[in-house]
């Protein structure tokens, strides 16, 4: 089925086109991944697929019926409780709690919408999309804010949806596993990809070599016409002046740039970092009238440092950061900072920008006027000279991230703190940035949550997960994977496989019961052992897993019954019948289970 067509669609913005005459057909099944700069109007183009804004030119087509569920960058959320606004897009009660849990937002259930961070926001409005009937799928940015875990979750999700798709991320991984077409952006024109990020980038790279080789054979062809105009007769002169001029501009004139061309070298002038950087001697933090969110943390940095932290959501990773750089004094302990320590810090929020002042002007401080190699270094971090003076205020939200990533590499420290550095930045800054890093002489300790970044810039891991102490695991992001992975394995043998079972008794889940504590330790309401916590909520998961398992079994049957309705005999069609109305009950009985786990584990809160 057809659910959005576009026909020669056009936008722009003022000075430069985003698109132009862009033709799209998305059906279902699709799954679409959608690339490009920062300000190349990846987000223009989702508004104009939702239908909230009217291309300049062509034509939008939404099949009959369609049912659409967006992300946006700057997602609107209903007044009320967080659970109450998720469950308004959902069909089921269960699925809405469940899917707020994985995006590790459960302890704000009853939170109201109005007092949410920005991220916090994100994540209630990706929980709510995803839990809304939809045929199509749209999501802007879906990864920003979530914690490793949750991106996991995330693409587990994302490949089992049936409808379309279409994705707008920096997250390699995910846009490799979750799509099978890349659509690029690039200065005004669209270019289809089949196939995940490798098949964009191997068609990308083909694109521009065919452009240099074309642009080669052009050059020596003008060559040729202008050697054989010259040498025609005083009398011919004035008759092919015109092609004389257009042959000695194709000359003398240069291909049309690669979308990137790189980071200068900012490493000269960086200056020299001594043997002593940052130390944080059994350092705690708390905030007031909390508990610590960490405690005797030892962390001593080397002049080459390079570090990744990694953990969920809310275990303080920021909060490390904040002490590293000075922002905020230990609640217990002391931070050390060597004499030759110049720090550069890019947070999630950024320097604040104003939005009259002109690009050039930020990048000088308004301390003096802009020169050539001001102008040199905007454009090597792809600010063209018409974006140069214009005002900040007209910068897409990537753009501006991108302007701030470059007033703090400018100011050439030797000690770089960077915060969720992957947030907002489009993926060929994101390799560049990969690129300056590999040769920059200072120390590196990098908050993240995107996987191929930490993969390529960090040796060292510092895990903060909330349970075990804070500590360093050398070996990077791929060695602390595997451990996990290997520790999850060894956990399912410990357990022991489940027992064979009849397939009616495999699809009804376990009893909300088992797993108790033996008697003599603390007992809930009911008399019954009182459980944990973390048991309660690693049982949440496990039920959600049974739900989607058995609501997917249910699904396909139900497919395979419409399919059959008018060519099956009687006794297959009752067959199918009782199989439907057997999962039918299975995914009743594990909805409950779910909530009279989520009840449990909201009396064990109290």
């Amino acid at each position: 089925m057809i659910l959005v067509d576009l026909e020669s669609v056009t936008m722009s913005r003022p000075g430069r086109p985003l698109f132009t005459d862009l033709s799209l057909t998305l059906s279902t099944g699709d799954r679409l991944g959608i690339v490009g700069l920062n300000g190349c109007g990846k987000s223009t183009l989702i508004s104009v697929m939702t239908g909230e804004t009217e291309p300049e030119s062509g034509v939008v087509r939404t099949g009959r019926g369609v049912r659409i569920a967006a992300l946006t960058q700057r997602p609107v959320l209903p007044s009320g409780t967080v659970l109450a606004a998720v469950e308004g897009g959902a069909e089921n009660a269960w699925e809405a709690a469940a899917v707020l849990d994985h995006l590790g937002m459960s302890e704000l259930a009853d939170a109201d919408t109005g007092r949410l961070s920005g991220g916090q926001a994100k994540r209630v409005a990706l929980a709510r999309t995803l839990v809304a009937d939809s045929d199509l799928l749209i999501l802007d940015e879906p990864t920003n804010h979530l914690d490793i875990d949750a991106i996991a979750w995330l693409e587990e999700r994302l490949a089992a949806y049936r409808g379309g798709l279409v994705l707008v991320t920096h997250d390699r991984h995910v846009l490799d596993r979750v799509t099978t077409k890349v659509l690029e952006l690039d200065r005004g024109r669209g270019y289809l990809h089949d196939g995940g990020y490798g098949a964009y980038l191997e068609g990308r790279a083909e694109r521009e070599e065919k452009a240099s080789s074309d642009e080669s054979t052009r050059r020596v062809l003008a060559r040729k016409e202008l050697a054989w105009l010259r040498r025609g007769a005083p009398a011919r002169t004035r008759k092919p002046k015109a092609r004389i001029e257009s042959a000695t501009a194709i000359v003398e004139g240069r291909a049309e740039p690669a979308a990137r061309q790189g980071i200068p070298d900012l490493h000269l002038g960086t200056p020299r970092l001594g043997d002593k950087v940052v130390e944080l001697h059994d350092v705690a933090y708390a905030h007031p009238d909390a508990e610590p969110l960490f405690d005797h943390v030892e962390l001593l940095l080397d002049n080459r440092e390079r570090l990744g932290i990694v953990g969920p959501n809310g275990v303080g990773k920021s909060t490390l950061l904040d002490l590293a750089a000075g922002r905020l004094d230990p609640s217990r302990g002391r931070v050390v900072t060597g004499p030759t320590v110049s720090l550069g810090y890019y947070d999630q929020v950024g320097a604040t920008l104003d939005p009259n002042q002109r690009v050039r002007d930020a990048l000088v401080g308004g301390h003096r006027q802009p020169d050539w190699r001001d102008a040199a270094l905007l454009e090597s971090f792809w600010f063209d000279t018409d974006a140069q003076f214009a005002p900040i205020g007209l910068l897409s939200g990537g753009e501006r991230r991108r302007l701030q990533l470059l007033l703090v590499l400018a100011a050439k420290p030797n000690v770089l703190l960077l915060d969720e550095p992957t947030n907002d930045l489009d993926l060929d800054t994101l390799r560049v940035l990969e690129e300056f890093l590999d040769d920059w002489p200072g120390a590196l300790v990098v908050v993240s949550h995107d996987r191929a970044f930490l993969e390529r810039t960090v040796t060292d891991v510092w895990v903060m997960d909330g349970h075990a102490p804070p500590g360093r695991r050398p070996g990077g992001y791929a060695t602390w994977e595997d451990e996990r992975r290997a520790n999850r394995q060894k956990g399912r043998a410990v357990a022991g496989p489940a027992p064979a079972t009849s397939a009616s008794k495999r699809a009804a889940p376990t009893s909300p019961r088992r797993d108790r504590p033996p008697a003599g330790g603390p007992t809930g309401a009911d008399g019954a052992p009182a459980r944990s916590a973390s048991t309660l909520r690693h049982l949440m998961k496990d039920t959600d897993k049974e739900l989607t398992r058995l609501t997917r079994q249910r699904n396909r049957v139900e497919e395979e019954l419409a399919e059959k309705a008018n060519t099956a005999d009687h006794t297959e069609l009752r067959a199918l019948g009782d199989r439907l109305a057997e999962l039918t009950a299975a995914v009743d009985r594990a909805e409950e289970q779910w909530l009279a786990l989520a009840e449990e584990a909201e009396a064990a809160k109290g």
